[in-house]
Formats: C-alpha cells, structure tokens, sequence
C-alpha cells in the first residue's frame, strides 16, 4: 500500500509542478498569505515557488540565523527554501529534498532566476534523506510529512541529520479527531493531505520516540477553508466547489477554463484525483477534523 501511495503522491505533484500556479495568479497568493507569508516574502522570491500549497510558514518559526544550514522536507518549487537561503545568507546554505522529478526541475528552474548560490536541492524521500548525520541546524517543512507514508522512519532521519541542538520547525496537517471511514480510507484524500494525517497527540508522541526534546504541536488556528474564499485559485478559473476547495490542492484547474493549460497525460491522473477528491468532501468540513498546526522540537 505505501508504494501506492508514494507513487499516487509522485503522479499528483507531478502534474502541480506543471499547470502554471504562482503568485502572479492573485487566489494563489490570497492562499499563501493566509497561511502566514508576507507580500514582502512572496515579492522576494521568484513568483512560480509558491503554487498555493502550503499549510503555513515554517521559515516564520525556524529562527533561521546567518551561517546555519537548513534542509526542507518536501520542498516543491522552492518557496521555503529560498526564504530560507536568505535567512541564513551566503555563509549558509538551504537544502529542498523533494521526490518528484517535475518539482525538482522547477524548483532548479526557479532557483536560476532568484540568483541565490546558496540552494541546493535532491531527490529522495524524506525517510531515506541523503544527507550525512549531524549535519544540518535546522529541518523544515511545510504541509508534507502527512503524506509520507512511515512517519516514525521520516522523525528518526529528522533527528539522524540534525547536529546535537539543532531543531525542527514544520507546518502541517494533524488531527483533532478521527476521519470518518469513507475519508481515512480513501487514496484521494491520502493524495490530498487529509488522510495521511495522524493525531496531534501522536505528532507529539513520534517525536519524542525518536528522541526529540521541547516537543509542541500547536493548533494555529487557521482556517483550512481559506482555500474556499478565495476566487480564480486555480490557473485561469475558480476551483469546482466550496467543498472541494477544502484541501490544499484544490488550487488545480480541472479544466474549466476557456484556454486550458496543456500539461501532457499527467493531467488526465490529476483530475481524475481532484474529482474523487472533491466529492468526498462535499460531504465534510475538514476543519471539524484537522488542523493546521505548527511543529516545533529540538534534538538534544
């Protein structure tokens, strides 16, 4: 099942990294800065790293200092990392990890026109990092360990990379209650960060098994709707449904437009997503079972 998972995961981001989002698409910058990114930030890298993916900011919480290295879990078109890259200023440097080969290469892409020498970024699943041990101040990430299928083998790589005192600064989903079976059950909604999620109480409790100290998993109390409110999410037209523009990818186009982006057979498998998706949740309101939350820990 996990090989599913990652590979359903692999097919759905794929097919993201292709469609055209950015912040020049003014829904997909309403997205972000709901989620805690100042115009400020978003002006400051290129405009195709932010696709109206994240769940919060993790760089607002890492305290990111000159001189440190620091590596995003997850990093898709690079929104994080170049934050990151400059917090930490040319004696530092940031790292994306990302498994998906389209992501990579817009995020290479991107990291060309932002001018910063100091990213670098890798494929691999954030369970298997390769990155060597005790080498990094700080682990981020931003709406994706709930996607990764052993979350227990993702907190022990965490701590593996980690120099002694350094600290893990993540934005994610996690559960104030359990799904109902039709959504904890479903790959769609697994694909679309909900039914990967697991409970706070088990956040926290992960993390301390796998020897992190200062454990907290705060409820931030954002909206996960704020995704709904916001008009023209997906590249040229509005999502389908309130519903539907629950979940973080919901800014996808499904096609409605009047001169579609043409992003090859991938987009075939992420409607075919997006509408299971949808219509799992036009019966549910996410935010009666999950969270956005801020995930904070150090490694002793």
């Amino acid at each position: 099942m996990s090989e599913t998972i990652i590979e359903a995961v692999k097919s759905k981001y794929g097919s993201v990294a292709g469609i055209g989002l950015s912040t020049d698409q003014q829904g997909v910058k309403a997205v972000a800065e709901a989620f805690g990114y100042s115009p400020e930030e978003l002006a400051a890298i290129p405009a195709e790293a932010n696709m109206g993916l994240s769940c919060g900011n993790p760089t607002a919480t890492a305290h990111l200092r000159p001189g440190e290295t620091v590596v995003d879990l997850g990093s898709g078109g690079g929104l994080d990392v170049f934050l990151a890259a400059r917090k930490v200023g040319p004696t530092g440097k940031a790292i994306g990890i990302d498994m998906t080969p389209e992501m990579l290469d817009l995020a290479r892409r991107n990291a060309e026109k932002s001018g910063l020498t100091n990213v670098a970024f890798h494929q691999a699943t954030i369970d298997r990092l390769p990155i060597p041990d005790a080498s990094v101040d700080c682990v981020i990430s931003n709406c994706v360990i709930n996607l990764a299928p052993d979350k227990p083998a993702v907190f022990r790589e965490i701590a593996r990379v980690l120099k002694p005192g350094g600290r893990l600064a993540v934005s994610d989903i996690a559960l104030k209650r359990a799904l109902p079976p039709e959504l904890g059950n479903d790959l769609m909604a697994y694909v679309g960060c909900i039914a990967g999620a697991i409970p706070i109480e088990d956040y926290r409790r992960g993390l301390i098994e796998a020897g992190f100290a200062h454990v907290e998993v705060i409820d931030s109390g954002s909206d996960l709707n704020a995704y709904a409110k916001v008009e023209n999410q997906a590249a040229c037209c509005p999502p389908p449904s309130t519903a539907a523009r629950s979940s973080p990818l919901a800014v996808v186009d499904e096609g409605c437009c009047s001169s579609p982006v043409s992003v090859g057979p991938a987009a075939v498998v992420d409607e075919a997503l997006h509408t299971r998706l949808a219509d799992l949740l036009r019966r549910y309101d996410v935010n009666d079972y999950a969270a956005s939350v801020k995930v904070l820990a150090v490694k002793p």
